[in-house]
């Protein structure tokens, strides 16, 4: 009952429109794919790794597979935002276990594309950037346009399939509140200095997984060692934006296929 301010005492009054129902109890759902955000510097091996994931598909964007020798179903015939979206709307994926969209970072810029193409300025100017837009809205029609991807992933999941999302890294500045700013990696996702319509907060809420790869490197003089080693960090420390649903632990990751393999079941729980 909602209470309506009277002279007197708040008076109850039913709401209007709202069909009464018994609330219905059940289980979690199982069985559910995960979604998967994999971050690092350009080189390192997210799309090598991501390819040891089970029985991969991969929307490769970057046209990476082939220079890398990688050689994993593609998905043919994607240039825009709409073929993008068309395909993972699509049927074809019944034997597929894990969605591999190399790059994301690549993904935005699609759909940056599209918005320029689609969306117009509301006073008829000519739009040629997202800025064109004025006061911020350009980023807010971007989100938009990016959060219709983020749909289509969940379908896959609820159908049981994994999704990677490959993104090359930034270097960024994080504000805080209890002393001084720092700086730390992140995904290179949209993120306007306002905070808001910021697609990589977006995804790192959404995803599972925020996992950062990274060179092991240890500062000595003023001068950075490192041995070519590489970790994975799935948990949230001052240099990096990162969260696991399955473990807290570094992840060392080697350049063999047993290592892979087993870094997706640490991952994924199987």
């Amino acid at each position: 009952m909602i209470p309506v301010r009277t002279k007197g005492n708040p008076v109850p009054v039913a709401p209007v429109g709202l069909p009464k129902a018994a609330v219905k109890f059940g289980a979690p759902m199982r069985g559910l794919g995960h979604r998967i955000l994999l971050y690092g510097t350009g080189g390192i091996g997210k799309t090598t790794l991501a390819a040891m994931a089970p029985k991969p598909a991969f929307i490769d964007l970057d046209e990476s597979l082939g220079k890398l020798g990688i050689d994993k179903p593609i998905v043919e015939g994607i240039s825009t935002w709409v073929e993008l979206r068309a395909v993972l709307q699509g049927s074809g994926w019944e034997g597929v276990q894990t969605i591999v969209i190399d790059t994301v970072t690549k993904a935005e810029e699609l759909a940056v594309a599209h918005t320029l193409m689609t969306v117009k300025h509301e006073k008829g100017r000519k739009i040629d950037s997202i800025e064109a837009y004025g006061y911020g809205k350009g980023y807010s029609h971007v989100y938009e346009t990016f959060m219709g991807l983020l749909a289509d992933i969940d379908r896959h999941s609820r159908a049981g399939r994994n999704t990677i999302f490959v993104c090359h890294e930034c270097i960024t500045t994080v504000p805080n509140p209890r002393g001084e700013d720092f700086k730390r990696f992140e995904p290179r996702l949209q993120d306007p200095t306002s905070g808001k319509m910021s697609i990589r907060a977006r995804m790192k809420e959404w995803s599972d997984h925020t996992l950062f790869l990274a060179y092991d490197i240890e500062a000595k003089e003023k001068k950075g060692i490192g041995s070519g080693t590489r970790t994975m960090w799935t948990s949230e420390l001052p240099f990096c934006m990162a969260k696991c649903r399955s473990t807290q632990d570094l992840i060392a990751i080697e350049n063999n296929a047993e290592n892979g393999e087993q870094v997706w079941k640490t991952i994924l729980g199987k």
